[in-house]
């Protein structure tokens, strides 16, 4: 990549789209009919290339050869491939098999430990299919060849020898030790974490090699683990230089540019809702009543004002694309000196913003609407908790103005009119309880609770939808290149799964029609409510559904039952926001012209599929992280004993969720008193001889056996049994064959054991 390419990141997606189009375009010819193979020098030839871009063909086949989709005989020709060999991404299991996931194909081919062929979690493989599946079994393969490595660098616990090293990598897909020679350990000592650069992948006689690349710090050091998990997803903490010097030349006080006109909403009473804690402030609040409904303005921080397209900010946004929000900080999207700063609408002063000033009738329809830059002065910062406070008639000092209470209450009532028409149309709301985690100065856990959601938290978002969807339909209808925020319907197979394995709890959906409707899932929801299977089946609920992502095509948003979507309401933490401010604000001045719509057709897929990208990787470390610290929290608990609620039921064992939100497993052979088989039908566990049920939503009483901070797990055993020794938790799961089974989309792996048992029924029924 070339330096210019290097400082604006957009000249560097137009080079990737124009190599795609080249790479489509040769695979199109190479797949002809009539296509004669040819040699390179034949096909530069044919093709009239000129000399100096040959170097540029001979990149676009070598990456086609690469992924697959055309092979280069031994003559030299490039060709259509012969059989139907498939390339996609290998997902390692710890047991030593695993799965390939191919784009396009409906589900993983499951790969058994023999035909792995030294492939390694994440790595980009070839494979081939030698089992079809069928009955409900997934296709098998064989791995022929690893065209990329999924990882170059790995971290893991240091474990020193006298004349070498060797680190045990924390992630669980990656099964072997990697050996450090003595001049690749550095300064590295015993048991200390360390991010290790893979030198050699090794092969079925020898381990991987490597070098210590950075000491993380001591494994006992709480930060030590987080940061760990941070490096383990190529998560930035530092932003570059250029972008801090960009940062800290920027004023902390509004300037206004040379003509530039903006709606003035200073005298409006302005109010943000955020978190006590919360920093960066991107939404604030103005509602007034109107005849027959009301006047809601949401105005959003104008970051796109500050961050400009190309810019060393903006390449370190793009490169983030969300801020990440851990236990013991935050990892922003952008500087401090802006999401802290000048962004942050902080009470009572000046802050740009774009702002979406909506009339809405009483049924929560938006009758008309206007999108414009505008400057605002928020009158008071409010908390969920304060604001809470006012709405049930408590003293708080968010109160203290009558305008204050009256306008929480006209909030409140706004926000149920919007809620109810998004009842009435279907929309869903999953209702799973969120863990707040409580750490000490040093960063240990002090204290877990659930977080609880209240008028205040649902206020804020109604407002916030109902602004992503009118933006988002504005800009459908003007034909404009945009991001949406998507969310396809569910395929149907998966729901027709999920039919089938309610309705063994009295439960259904009506399904077999050409459109499956988001009301089905949400009158499911419903008659749930205070049932033992709430949990459980709302959870395989959520599962059976696509992941909602970023898109330039507008397809709709199933979970919430809207055509339109997109994200808008948060620029300061979230990079598609900030994209689309730009696109808003360059047509509001009537800069759209056709070379920048080319220009914004050319980037917009690639910062669609890269943002959806690093939303899943955030949220794969906020999970593990929070997974982290609910271990070492209940490692202080060892011996203790606790009220729970079983919230789970597999052939190993229950699954019990304490009160607050920490769940853990009691072995099926910690109970003592009989032997327990597991009864699909019923979703329960059975004693053979005494008749005793374990089924979903009972209470249970238990003590806290073990921790494993490297597995990230919990054993509790039923205090009844506590006194009892002798048992020992299997750790083991069931043949490889059946394993498939665990490695389903829709299913964790409480869900995934339930069905391993109905598998291993039906295998019985056959014979």
């Amino acid at each position: 990549m070339s330096k210019k390419e290097k400082q604006n990141p957009y000249i560097a997606m137009e080079e990737l789209a124009l190599f795609e189009q080249r790479k489509e375009m040769i695979r199109t010819m190479i797949y002809d009919e009539n296509y004669i193979p040819l040699k390179f020098k034949e096909m530069a030839y044919l093709m009239d290339v000129p000399h100096k871009d040959k170097e540029k063909l001979r990149e676009v086949l070598e990456s086609l050869v690469t992924e697959g989709s055309v092979e280069l005989t031994a003559r030299g020709k490039y060709i259509r491939p012969e059989n139907k060999n498939l390339t996609g991404v290998f997902s390692a299991h710890p047991r030593g098999f695993g799965f390939v996931a191919v784009e396009g194909e409906p589900e993983d081919i499951f790969i058994p430990e023999p035909y792995v062929n030294g492939a390694a979690h994440k790595d980009v493989v070839k494979v081939k299919v030698s089992g079809a599946g069928g009955r409900g079994k997934r296709r098998e393969g064989v791995v022929l060849k690893i065209l990329e490595r999924g990882a170059d660098t790995l971290v893991g616990t240091f474990e020193e020898s006298r004349s070498f090293g060797f680190v045990r990598p924390d992630d669980a897909h990656y099964t072997r030790d990697i050996f450090i020679p003595k001049r690749h350990c550095g300064e590295a000592a015993q048991n200390d974490k360390v991010v290790v650069k893979i030198l050699d992948y090794g092969s079925d006689k020898k381990n991987p090699e490597g070098r210590v690349i950075e000491i993380i710090g001591s494994a006992d050091d709480p930060s030590t683990d987080v940061t760990s998990i941070v490096r383990a997803y190529g998560i930035e903490e530092e932003f570059s230089q250029a972008a801090l010097r960009e940062a800290g030349r920027i004023s902390q006080e509004v300037v206004y540019m040379q003509g530039e006109k903006r709606e003035d909403y200073r005298s409006l009473l302005t109010v943000t809702i955020d978190g006590e804690d919360a920093r960066d402030l991107d939404d604030a609040i103005t509602l007034e009543r109107r005849e027959g409904g009301y006047l809601l303005g949401v105005h959003i921080a104008d970051v796109s004002q500050y961050v400009t397209e190309g810019s060393p900010l903006d390449k370190d946004a793009l490169n983030r694309g969300t801020s990440v929000y851990l236990c013991d900080r935050v990892i922003p999207m952008l500087p401090r000196e802006l999401s802290n700063g000048i962004c942050s609408l902080n009470e009572g002063v000046d802050r740009f913003a774009l702002s979406c000033m909506m009339e809405v009738d009483g049924k929560g329809n938006v009758t008309s609407h206007k999108i414009t830059e505008s400057v605002i002065r928020v009158d008071r910062r409010m908390s969920y908790t304060g604001v809470q406070a006012i709405l049930e008639g408590r003293e708080h000092p968010e109160g203290d103005r009558k305008e204050i209470r009256e306008l929480c209450a006209l909030m409140k009532e706004a926000a149920s009119v919007l809620k109810e028409k998004r009842r009435k149309r279907g929309s869903i709301d999953f209702d799973f309880p969120e863990s707040k985690i409580v750490l000490d100065e040093k960063g240990y856990p002090v204290d877990i609770h659930a977080y609880e959601r209240n008028w205040a938290t649902d206020i804020i978002e109604d407002f916030m939808l109902l602004a992503n969807e009118t933006v988002a339909e504005e800009y459908f209808w003007q034909e404009i290149p945009f991001v949406f925020r998507t969310h396809e319907e569910p395929d149907t197979d998966k729901i027709e799964r999920l039919d089938t394995f309610i309705r063994n709890f009295g439960f259904y959906m009506k399904t077999g029609r050409e459109h499956f409707h988001p009301k089905e899932i949400q009158k499911l929801l419903f008659s749930l409510e205070g049932e033992p299977e709430e949990a459980l089946i709302s959870r395989l609920a959520l599962r059976s559904m696509k992941q909602a992502k970023y898109t330039t095509m507008n397809v709709g948003h199933f979970g919430l039952s809207t055509q339109y979507y997109c994200h808008f309401t948060s620029p300061i933490r979230r990079y598609p926001d900030l994209q689309i401010h730009r696109i808003i604000k360059e047509n509001i001045h009537g800069k759209l012209n056709g070379k920048k719509i080319q220009h914004y057709e050319t980037i917009l897929p690639f910062v669609a599929e890269h943002s959806s990208k690093m939303e899943r990787r955030a949220d794969e470390a906020e999970r593990e992280v929070e997974k982290l610290k609910k271990v070492e929290y209940m490692a202080g608990f060892l011996g203790e004993s606790f009220d729970g609620v079983i919230s789970g039921v597999t052939a190993r064992g229950l699954y019990v969720e304490l009160h607050n939100t920490v769940e853990g497993m009691v072995p099926v052979e910690s109970l003592l008193d009989d032997y327990y088989m597991f009864d699909e039908s019923r979703y329960c566990l059975e004693g053979r001889d005494t008749g005793r049920i374990f089924t979903l939503g009972q209470k249970a009483r238990v003590k806290v056996q073990e921790v494993n901070k490297a597995r990230k797990t919990i054993d509790f055993v039923l205090e009844e049994f506590s006194s009892d020794a002798g048992w020992q938790a299997k750790g083991d799961w069931s043949e490889p064959e059946e394993e498939e089974i665990l490695k389903n989309e829709w299913m964790d792996e409480k869900e995934a054991e339930a069905l391993l048992q109905l598998y291993a029924n039906k295998k019985i029924e056959e014979i």
